[in-house]
């Protein structure tokens, strides 16, 4: 038998514990009948937010059932004051009144992330037609932070057709579509919620490489130095798992080069986990190593909240929006572990 690809082995974990997942954007024709299919498949257990009328003639159109997909109207449903309630008391401190988080939480981006942040529902998946700003927006008032982590970043699975790169041909690459210019102390965090995923998604230990134009030294710069002092922070923190910079990407990837360039790190030019300087350096990669090597790139996916809100690009697929909705069922898996 062929071997299952990583995103049909991701969709196999899934379905082996299915989350509730909500989707604000309950009535675009792309996310009804990937509900429908999710549902199916047993991959979640699905909750559209929209007007039922409106969702039911989408369906019927498609000739799809939405008997496994509960189906919500933000507008009219019984937990709107619960949730208004909820998010007031959230953001009262920001001089936000009643009737203003009351009109907020109508909006099915902020119903939906309110829905995740009083369980339930575990996960959120939107970006089909809000921008991307909407749900991290939802995110950062809703549900917050993960503890200890300062900023919500991003990452790409990169999926090669060479498997002797990264863990059988996988990498993680960070942040790719998020933060522009990451701080020292961001670059660290961004490292730990990485390598978190690596462990979800990969099911492999992280090796972290943090890149740079220079490996160990070997130049002189303050965007080097920024590298290096994300290093240093990451090292205080000891957080169990191996990582080394600053590295140039040669040095990171391939184990002949990072003898003669960083002899003694412990990553050995194996990473599987790439954490770039800049949103610049990161976004760059991603789809050069798309683009030229024929790699699949899987994202991007946030990091760093509390509980997972994902975003899908405007132009996505029915089968980006199932990907994204397994990832995002096991990135919820994982949260409940964890606590």
């Amino acid at each position: 038998m062929p071997r299952m690809t990583i995103l049909e082995k991701l969709r196999s974990r899934a379905c082996g514990n299915p989350q509730r997942l909500v989707f604000p954007e309950g009535q675009d024709p792309r996310i009804v009948e990937a509900a429908c299919r999710i549902a199916q498949d047993g991959i979640a257990y699905p909750s559209l937010l929209g007007v039922p009328a409106e969702i039911e003639t989408l369906a019927q159109e498609k000739d799809l059932s939405l008997s496994d997909v509960e189906i919500i109207d933000p507008g009219s449903s019984a937990q709107l004051t619960r949730l208004t309630e909820l998010f007031f008391e959230k953001r009262k401190h920001k001089g936000i009144t009643l009737d203003q988080a009351e009109e907020y939480v109508r909006d099915p981006v902020a119903f939906g992330a309110m829905m995740v942040a009083d369980d339930q529902c575990d996960g959120y998946v939107a970006g089909a037609v809000r921008t991307t700003g909407d749900t991290v927006r939802a995110g950062i008032w809703c549900v917050g932070l993960t503890p200890g982590i300062s900023v919500i970043s991003s990452f790409f699975i990169m999926i090669l057709p060479d498997s002797s790169w990264g863990e059988g041909g996988a990498l993680l690459y960070a942040d790719c579509a998020g933060v522009p210019d990451p701080k020292p102390q961001e670059l660290a965090d961004i490292a730990i919620s990485t390598a978190e995923n690596t462990r979800i998604y990969l099911e492999a230990e992280p090796r972290v490489g943090f890149l740079s134009f220079s490996t160990h030294g070997s130049a002189s710069h303050p965007a080097v130095e920024k590298v290096v002092k994300a290093v240093e922070i990451l090292g205080k923190r000891e957080p169990g798992f191996m990582f080394d910079g600053e590295l140039q990407v040669d040095a990171a990837l391939i184990p002949g080069v990072a003898a003669r360039k960083a002899a003694g790190s412990c990553v050995e030019g194996r990473c599987n986990t790439l954490i770039f300087p800049t949103l610049d350096a990161g976004n760059i990669a991603y789809k050069l190593t798309q683009r030229l090597a024929g790699a699949e790139a899987v994202g991007p996916i946030l990091q760093g909240l509390a509980k997972p809100l994902n975003d899908l690009s405007r132009g996505c697929s029915v089968e980006d929006i199932v990907n994204v909705a397994a990832i995002t069922g096991l990135q919820a898996a994982e949260g409940k572990k964890r606590n």
